[in-house]
């Protein structure tokens, strides 16, 4: 892993000093339900990525910046290919979404590229701030530098707390996942981050969990963290839909709606998002199938 971290550190190197360049897209679903229509690509100066944006960029500027979601993926695996549906959808929303993993060949079936490591979700805000500042860049001053969420899914869940205490982060979003307690750390898979329950401490900014109820293998994981959780907001979602979630339904079915307005409320500021997660009882219990627990949410 450490010689991958050195690999990646080179390649960010010399892509830092690269624009942004579209070198593979495609348009997934339509482009999402949102009202900005999402396309998925490749980029020249940050390959090992997958980039989620909307296809237009031209309603974005310094008045109207694109907020950004960097993401983990399950298993940790180098490739989003399972989140593709979930992650489309978001960024129809008016986001710009970095999936670990390069953009895949083939959509049709699950291709393993190996396993990734937490620093690739800081590499990807280091370069999306470093676009942002390009006059080159086709994201020159189109990006809300001052509103990044980290998210990832069971395993890049892991990552994605190894990499909370992030002070660029203004939320984080955590799936299907949560931190080992010892009584089942040696159930772990060899190769996940490990952080301790302690590291929940550094965590500094409102936090969801979205997880597939007690049927959800990261069930107890991640309402053990939400129990310790006491100093910044904190919602927790379940839906009975298991360890799998919905993000192979079409646009990522439920959990998107859920990640969505999240997304919306914590970095757009959007009030009327804000009415699922706040109120009791909140919004999102008008849904069928949802439950919810949360702290310090009004």
């Amino acid at each position: 892993m450490k010689n991958l971290i050195i690999t990646i550190s080179l390649l960010f190197a010399t892509a830092a000093a690269l624009y942004a360049q579209d070198t593979r897209t495609l348009v997934h679903e339509d482009g999402g339900l949102g009202p900005y229509k999402a396309v998925i690509v490749s980029d020249a100066s940050l390959s090992t990525h997958t980039i989620f944006k909307p296809q237009d960029l031209s309603a974005f500027n310094k008045d109207n910046p694109l907020p950004v979601l960097v993401w983990g993926n399950g298993a940790c695996r180098n490739t989003p290919y399972e989140h593709v549906n979930f992650l489309n959808e978001i960024a129809s929303h008016g986001f710009i979404v970095i999936a670990i993993g390069p953009m895949p060949e083939n959509f049709d079936s699950l291709i393993e590229n190996g396993g990734s490591d937490s620093e690739l979700l800081t590499y990807a805000i280091d370069w999306i701030i470093a676009q942002n500042e390009n006059p080159q860049s086709q994201y020159y001053n189109k990006i809300d530098v001052w509103n990044i969420a980290a998210g990832g899914m069971s395993c890049g869940g892991l990552q994605t707390l190894d990499v909370a205490k992030d002070p660029r982060l203004s939320t984080v979003m955590i799936c299907n996942s949560g931190l080992f307690k010892v009584s089942n750390a040696s159930s772990a898979v060899p190769g996940m981050p490990m952080p301790t329950k302690d590291r929940l401490a550094e965590i500094h900014t409102p936090i969801i969990y979205i997880l597939g109820g007690e049927s959800d293998i990261a069930y107890e994981n991640g309402m053990d963290d939400f129990s310790q959780i006491n100093h910044v907001p904190i919602f927790a979602a379940n839906l009975n839909v298991g360890h799998g979630g919905t993000y192979a339904q079409p646009h990522g079915g439920a959990f998107s709606t859920v990640a969505a307005a999240w997304l919306e409320w914590q970095l757009k500021g959007n009030a009327k998002a804000g009415q699922l997660f706040k109120g009791s009882p909140c919004g999102l219990l008008s849904i069928d199938g949802w439950r919810v627990d949360k702290k310090n949410i009004p």
